[in-house]
């Protein structure tokens, strides 16, 4: 896992981001869909 997911993934449990705001990751190209999906535990 890539440095920047491990981090966003440990901002989201700490409720300091939501998902709307890793979406906007997602559109911006910094995550991909995948790993949006490992962050947020979606399958």
């Amino acid at each position: 896992m890539r440095k920047i997911v491990e981090s966003l993934k440990r901002l989201y449990e700490q409720g300091r981001l939501n998902k709307e705001q890793l979406v906007d990751r997602v559109a911006k190209g910094t995550i991909t869909i995948d790993e949006y999906n490992d962050i947020v535990g979606d399958q």
